[in-house]
């Protein structure tokens, strides 16, 4: 068993080349693999301390049975939990195993035996020396001389009677040899111990810590060092002249059990085993990176204290953490871990789509992101209506514009009606209506884009806001019907030809009152309607941006908005289909709280890995997701994390883990621990009680408070945004325009049946 700073312990099975196949052949199942070891190129250490372990106390005893849980490894891996490779620190146990003679078990039986009759002997003439001692004075005594006078004539010489001597007891031979007594798995047993290190004292530590791991298997016997103790000095291993011949068994491989080392398999089965699930591993640097700052291959996730005390900043390899999930109750350090993450990550050149419903996030981050590099790719969409002044600044998008080449009609008009149909709930058994007016208002209005964009007048383009007179006014609807006509599927053209007529007026309000909303409210009227919009994911992929969206809380418009920048992301992500895997720039996306996870599809963390889009979700209570949300989430996610939280709702993580850590643990954690699971090198690692980070501790150099205005000011300089009244009039009067352009197409692309058909839309 070695330790050498890549892992607690390493298990190496050595035998002769005949034995390889029962070598490679392991009885613990599929979850313990042997594979062939490279041979040890070990580098001279400073310091070394060597140790020789033999049995003491009763011979034939047997070592203390020990149980699994708790695992009897465990002190022995505590004894190396805090080696430091970069000390130079190593531990290394040989366990050398031997099949005892019979010339060698007959010797030592024989002389146990002969041992125990001699002993037995002894008692026996001991017990007729005091035989004979009592009844002398029995004889003697007053009680003795009165019993003579009494019955005269018995007895020998003197009046005393004759005394038996004891004769010896028959020697047990199962008592006597004990473990020895039976030849099956019996085995002569070698241990010896070699701790180095470049730092003084650090070996000799290491070595007692090891020796005391050893005494979980003492019993009637144990083991213990071999040699002698004088003071301060032992005379063992490590000293002349056992110190050659330790060397020369250690490289050779020579087997010299003492004599005392006799055991049976089953007493080195808690020794010789693997550590199984209930011992507990520490995580060394190998398993767990430690975060660098600027490494944009690694993911920041907290702080984790070493058994000698020691925090260390660790984090995840970035292309292995592709979903992740955290619970946990309000204030316990979810979006302080998701802001932190997303700090160091931007500050390594990775781009990234945080998506706030409160903005308090932005200003935790501001003065760690108020860096030049940062501040030429990061993009504010701040959709607040309050605490920004009476003329705000204000992006736009547009989710029907057709102006961004790599959009295609269709999948704008799937994406948006799947937008509103997940944010109030429609599917094609309770709103087959909804539905289909919607999806056939979304085919025209995106038909009429492509023409506008086509005629070089892309700023004449139709918004969300204009289905509404689509669907109310004939004029407008007659003008859009007859101008795209030429590029709408006959199936769709017979729609608005037989079946529109027969809806009845209030058939529309499902679909009018949330635009009537969105439209009543100017900051997301100044955003989604303008022709051409500005916000552009795909690109901000592409370049790495940095986008932070802050809504205005977890109202029906701010989920409705949340929705359609989820569909949006989830089509530009399917979009990277045309761009070789090998050039697709990693983007990360945070979604907090209920409300932006409430309005995601499933496809996205079922998708994205294959785009290299990775996502990590917070929310406090799984459960209220949408089932298939919440299915694939917990399906893909390679880190799973949990603060405290109440019982119900951290159970679901917990299940996961197996309840280990137990629901009760979870519910007791300080604020800003969490216990996290995470896949290292494909493999699951953990869960591992982490400290949340917090950015005034771990990016102090990066904290620069003096230039938040500059960052904003950078921020909406990138996101294109102008003052909100300028928006509201160009929303205001983009019908118009709308008219217009239909009016001049019409005009150059009129039929000669253009009148029929016009009164057949009527």
């Amino acid at each position: 068993m070695r330790s050498d700073g890549t892992a607690p312990f390493a298990y190496r099975l050595e035998g002769p080349a005949g034995a390889e196949r029962l070598l490679t052949t392991t009885p613990f199942g599929p979850g313990v693999r042997v594979t062939k070891a490279p041979p040890l190129n070990d580098k001279e250490r400073r310091h070394e301390v060597r140790a020789e372990f033999i049995l003491r106390g009763n011979p034939v005893a047997s070592l203390r049975e020990v149980p699994l849980q708790p695992d009897p490894l465990q002190p022995l891996v505590d004894a190396v939990a805090d080696l430091r490779a970069d000390l130079g620190d190593l531990a290394e146990i040989c366990v050398d195993l031997q099949r005892s003679p019979k010339w060698a078990l007959r010797s030592r039986r024989w002389t146990l035996m002969n041992k125990a009759r001699r002993s037995e002997q002894r008692e026996a003439a001991r017990s007729t020396r005091w035989m004979h001692r009592d009844g002398a004075r029995l004889d003697d005594s007053l009680i003795g001389q009165l019993h003579q006078l009494i019955t005269p004539g018995r007895g020998g010489p003197g009046g005393r009677g004759m005394v038996m001597s004891a004769p010896p007891i028959r020697v047990d031979r199962a008592q006597t040899l004990g473990k020895l007594a039976e030849d099956a798995h019996l085995v002569r047993v070698q241990i010896l111990v070699r701790c180095a290190s470049d730092i003084k004292g650090r070996a000799e530590a290491r070595l007692a810590r090891i020796q005391a791991g050893l005494d979980v298997f003492g019993g009637s016997a144990r083991w213990a060092m071999k040699g002698l103790r004088l003071g301060p000095w032992r005379l063992g291993a490590d000293r002349w002249p056992h110190r050659t011949r330790f060397n020369l068994r250690w490289r050779t491989g020579q087997c010299l059990p003492p004599a005392a080392n006799w055991v049976r398999l089953e007493e080195l089965s808690g020794l010789l085993k693997p550590p199984t699930m209930w011992c507990r591993v520490p995580l060394l640097p190998v398993n767990l990176p430690t975060f660098v700052h600027g490494d944009p291959n690694l993911l920041l996730q907290g702080w984790y204290r070493t058994p000698d005390g020691r925090r260390r900043l660790v984090a995840t390899h970035a292309e292995q953490t592709l979903f992740e999930i955290g619970v946990g109750k309000a204030g316990g350090g979810k979006t302080e871990r998701a802001a932190a993450q997303a700090v160091g990550y931007a500050h390594a050149g990775g781009g990234l789509l945080f998506i706030d419903p409160h903005h308090d996030s932005w200003r935790r981050v501001a003065p760690f992101l108020a860096h030049d590099p940062i501040m030429e790719r990061i993009a504010r969409i701040d959709l607040r209506a309050t605490g920004r002044g009476p003329h705000p600044r204000i992006s736009s998008w547009n989710p029907i514009g057709m102006h961004h080449q790599r959009q295609a009609a269709y999948e704008v008009v799937e994406d948006v009606t799947d937008a509103f149909a997940t944010a109030f709930g429609w599917d094609d058994t309770n709103a087959p209506r909804a539905i289909a007016i919607f999806t056939q208002a979304l085919t025209v209005l995106t038909a009429l884009n492509e023409l506008a964009c086509r005629a070089g007048r892309g700023a004449d383009q139709a918004t969300l806001f204009h289905i509404q007179p689509l669907l109310t006014d004939p004029d407008f609807r007659t003008s859009a019907l007859t101008a795209t006509e030429p590029v709408l599927d006959p199936d769709s053209r017979a729609w608005w030809q037989s079946t529109f007529p027969t809806f009845p007026p209030d058939a529309f309000n499902v679909l009018l009152n949330p635009l009537t909303r969105l439209a009543a409210n100017p900051i997301t009227r100044a955003f989604l309607g303008q022709p051409q919009g500005v916000y552009n994911i795909r690109a901000a992929m592409d370049h790495r941006m940095i986008v932070w969206v802050s809504t205005a809380g977890n109202g029906p418009t701010d989920r409705l908005l949340v929705a359609l920048l989820n569909r949006d992301l989830l089509r530009a992500g399917r979009s990277r289909a045309d761009t070789p895997e090998n050039q697709r720039v990693p983007f990360r996306g945070y979604f907090d709280e209920l409300t932006t996870l409430a309005s995601s599809s499933a496809s996205m963390f079922e998708d994205f890995r294959k785009y290299k889009i990775q996502l990590h979700a917070l929310t406090q209570l799984l459960a209220r997701l949408p089932l298939p949300v919440r299915q694939a989430l917990v399906q893909n996610a390679s880190t799973l994390s949990t603060t405290r939280g109440s019982r119900s709702a951290i159970s679901p993580i917990t299940e996961e883990w197996g309840e280990r850590p137990s629901t009760a643990q979870v519910t007791d954690l300080d604020q800003y621990d969490h216990y996290s699971s995470f896949t290292i090198n494909g493999r699951p690692l953990g869960p591992v009680l982490i400290h949340g980070p917090h950015l005034e501790e771990v990016f102090a150099e990066q904290y620069q408070p003096a230039r938040i205005n500059a960052l904003e000011q950078a921020a909406d300089h990138n996101a294109h945004t102008q003052p909100l009244n300028q928006l509201t009039q160009a929303a205001a009067n983009q019908l118009a325009r709308v008219s217009a352009f239909l009016s001049d197409h019409l005009a150059t692309h009129t039929q000669p049946d253009a009148l029929t058909k016009t009164r057949d839309y009527q």
